[in-house]
C-alpha cells in the first residue's frame, strides 16, 4: 500500500445482504482498494445463511444488527493491518439493503456521542436496540400491513401515486441489480414498522414499555424473538442511515432516494406522508427525523474514527442511500438512460423526468439529481426462459440461437410471442402465447421464428412498460447492459433496435460500493452546484456494444402497439377485464 500512501481519496461502502464492502476511488475515479467482510464465512457466530436469518414461518426473514456492526469494526481493522492510510480519505458515503430497518433503544443517542476510540463498536453499542433482528427486504410476513395501509389511503394505485410504489404485489420480486428475485415480497419498510408495532407495542414505544411485571424484576414478560431491551425506540433508521450513523456518531437522516423504498415519502413534494405514517404506527415521524437531499453532507465524521484509526477531522459523511440507487450512480445514469440486467430475472433501471407511478414498478427519488426519479422494473421470466427455448429450438447451442437472430428480420414478419413459464410480474400472464402476422393466435412458430419472438418479445414488453410509467428514449438515450446476456452481441442487437438507442456493456460488480465513493466525492462538489455527470466525467467508459440498425424504429413504431394490444388481450383472458 506505500505506493498509495498519499492519493486523496473517497471511500464507498455498501452494507448488503450477504457482505459489507469498501472501496476506495482517487480524485481520477480510479478503484485502489477493496476489502469485504462476508457474514456467513467471516462471522461466523451469527448463524447467517445468505446473510439472514429465515424464521419458522418461513416468511418473517431478519438479520441481526450487531453483524452488521461487528462486520465494521472487522473491515476497518483489515484496512489498518494493510496499512491503509486513511489521513488520506477526504470524505465516504454508502449504500445499504433497500427497505430494511434498525431500530435504535432510548438513550442509544447518547452511547454514539461518546465513543471510546479504545473499543470496537460492537462492544459500546450492543445495548443500543430495542430489535436485535432486523426485517429485511426479503421478509414477507407483512401482507396484513400492506393491505391495511393501501386501503387507509384509497388502494394500491393511490399509494403508488404518492408514495412511488404499491404496498403489496403477488408475486413480486426484489429488483435488485444483478440478483435473482423471489415469489410473493411484501417487503416496504413502513409495513414492517406497523408489524412491529403491532405484535411489540412494548418494544416499539417507550411509555407501553413500562409495566409492572418491569418494575418488579426489570424484565417485560412478553416479549417475541429479537427483542433485546424493554425500552421504547428513539430512533428508526434503513439500513444505509443506519451505517451513515455508525461514521457520524449521531443519527443519519434518511435520504430521499431510500426513503422512497418505505412506502412512507411524498415523492413528489419529498416529505413523509401524514397519512401513510399515521396507517403505520404512533409519534412515527419524530423516530425518522425528517429526510434530506441524497446528496448531503450529513457531518464530520466521529472522533472515534479520528483517533481510532487515523481519518483526518474534516471528514466528511455523506449520506447513505440505497444498494439500487446507489447503482445507478455506479453506473453513471444520465437523463434518458436505461439499464438493463438480463439475470435470472432481467431488470430495468431508468432515468425519469415526469414519473407516472403505476401498480407494477417502483420509483424513487433520483439519488443524483433532486429534481429526477429513477424507477426499477422487474421481469421474473429472463435468462431461464431464454435458456429453454435455446434447449428446444437451437439445440442447447447459443451459437444456433445467435444464428436465427441473425437470419431472421426485424420485425420477425410480425409474428409476435409472449413467453412467461413461471408466473410473470410485468405483467401478471403465465404460459406461451404465439400471434402470427395475421393476428391469430398459433399454437408453434419455426425454430427461428421462434427464438426472434422470444427475444423481440422480452425487449418490447421492457419498452412497453417503461413508457408506462413515464420513461421516454431520448436522442441522447444510452443503453447500459449487464449480467450474463450481455455477452451475446446478437442478443444485444436486438435490445439497440427494439429501443433505437445504442447499447453499452458495463462491469457492475461493485457498482453500489463504486457508486457510493463517487456520491461522495459529488457531496463535497454539491455546494457548488456542480452536476453529476460532472464530478464523475474522469471515470472509465462503458464499451459500445450494439447501434441501432437503420430503418429499426419504423419496424418497431408499428410492431409495439400491436405486442401492448395482445398483451391486454392475454391479461383479459387470464383475469377478466380490467379494474
Amino acid at each position: 500500500m506505500a505506493e498509495h500512501a498519499a492519493r486523496r481519496c473517497c471511500l464507498g461502502w455498501d452494507f448488503s445482504t450477504q457482505q459489507v464492502k469498501v472501496v476506495a476511488v482517487d480524485a481520477e475515479l480510479n478503484v485502489f482498494y477493496e476489502d469485504s467482510v462476508h457474514f456467513d464465512r467471516d462471522l461466523l457466530e451469527f448463524g447467517t445463511q445468505g446473510g439472514v436469518h429465515v424464521h419458522e414461518d418461513g416468511l418473517t426473514v431478519t438479520s441481526p444488527v450487531l453483524m452488521w456492526v461487528q462486520a465494521l469494526d472487522v473491515i476497518l481493522e483489515k484496512m489498518k493491518a494493510s496499512g491503509f492510510d486513511f489521513s488520506q480519505v477526504l470524505a465516504l458515503s454508502g449504500a445499504g439493503q433497500q427497505h430494511g430497518s434498525v431500530y435504535w433503544k432510548t438513550g442509544a443517542s447518547q452511547v454514539l456521542t461518546s465513543l471510546s476510540p479504545d473499543l470496537p463498536l460492537r462492544e459500546q453499542l450492543q445495548a443500543c436496540f430495542s430489535i436485535s433482528d432486523c426485517p429485511v427486504w426479503m421478509d414477507s410476513s407483512t401482507t396484513a400491513q400492506c393491505r391495511q395501509l393501501e386501503a387507509t389511503v384509497g388502494g394500491a394505485q393511490a399509494l403508488s401515486c404518492l408514495t412511488g410504489s404499491r404496498a403489496y404485489e403477488v408475486g413480486s420480486g426484489h429488483h435488485k441489480l444483478g440478483t435473482e428475485a423471489g415469489p410473493g415480497r411484501k417487503r416496504f419498510t413502513g409495513n414492517q414498522i406497523a408489524k412491529i408495532y403491532q405484535q411489540n407495542p412494548e418494544a416499539y414505544s417507550h411509555t407501553e414499555a413500562i409495566s409492572k411485571e418491569e418494575g418488579k424484576n426489570g424484565i417485560v414478560g412478553k416479549r417475541s424473538r429479537g427483542l433485546s431491551c424493554p425500552e421504547g425506540v428513539e430512533r428508526i433508521s434503513l439500513v444505509s442511515s443506519f451505517a451513515a450513523s455508525l461514521f457520524l456518531g449521531s443519527y443519519s437522516p434518511i435520504d430521499y432516494s431510500d426513503g422512497s423504498g418505505m412506502n412512507l415519502l411524498q415523492i413528489q413534494d419529498k416529505v413523509w406522508s401524514q397519512a401513510c405514517l399515521g396507517a403505520c404506527a404512533p409519534h412515527l415521524e419524530e423516530k425518522l427525523g425528517s429526510p434530506v437531499p441524497s446528496c448531503s453532507v450529513v457531518g464530520a465524521i466521529s472522533s472515534y474514527y479520528v483517533q481510532r484509526y487515523g481519518f483526518p477531522p474534516g471528514c466528511k459523511v455523506v449520506a447513505f442511500t440505497g444498494d439500487n440507487p446507489a447503482s445507478l450512480a455506479g453506473m453513471r445514469l444520465e437523463e434518458g438512460d436505461i439499464a438493463v440486467s438480463l439475470g435470472t430475472s432481467d431488470t430495468l433501471f431508468l432515468w425519469l423526468q415526469e414519473p407516472t407511478p403505476a401498480l407494477e414498478g417502483h420509483i424513487f427519488c433520483n439519488p443524483v439529481d433532486t429534481q429526477h426519479y429513477m424507477a426499477l422494473l422487474c421481469f421474473k421470466n429472463g435468462s431461464l426462459m431464454r435458456e429453454k427455448i435455446r434447449d428446444e429450438s437451437a439445440s442447447r447451442s447459443w451459437s444456433e440461437f445467435s444464428k436465427a437472430l441473425q437470419s431472421t428480420e426485424m420485425g420477425n414478419g410480425g409474428n409476435l410471442g409472449f413467453y412467461f413459464d413461471v408466473m410473470e410480474i410485468t405483467p401478471e400472464i403465465i404460459g406461451r402465447h404465439r400471434f402470427s402476422a395475421e393476428n391469430h393466435e398459433v399454437s408453434a412458430f419455426p425454430w427461428d421464428v421462434e427464438i426472434r419472438a422470444l427475444i423481440e418479445g422480452q425487449f418490447m414488453a421492457k419498452r412497453i412498460h417503461a413508457e408506462g410509467l413515464g420513461y421516454r428514449v431520448m436522442p441522447k438515450t444510452k443503453i447500459l447492459a449487464t449480467g450474463g446476456a450481455s455477452h451475446n452481441r446478437d442478443i444485444l442487437q436486438v435490445l439497440a433496435d427494439v429501443f433505437g438507442a445504442p447499447v453499452y456493456v458495463i462491469d457492475t460488480a461493485n457498482s453500489a460500493c463504486v457508486g457510493s465513493a463517487y456520491r461522495a466525492f459529488h457531496g463535497l462538489a454539491a455546494e457548488t452546484d456542480a452536476p453529476f455527470s460532472e464530478v464523475v466525467k474522469l471515470a472509465p467508459n462503458p464499451r459500445l456494444a450494439a447501434t441501432p440498425t437503420p430503418g429499426a424504429s419504423q419496424v418497431y413504431e408499428a410492431l409495439l402497439p400491436q405486442y401492448t394490444k395482445f398483451e391486454q388481450r392475454i391479461l383479459s383472458q387470464t383475469r377478466g377485464p380490467p379494474q
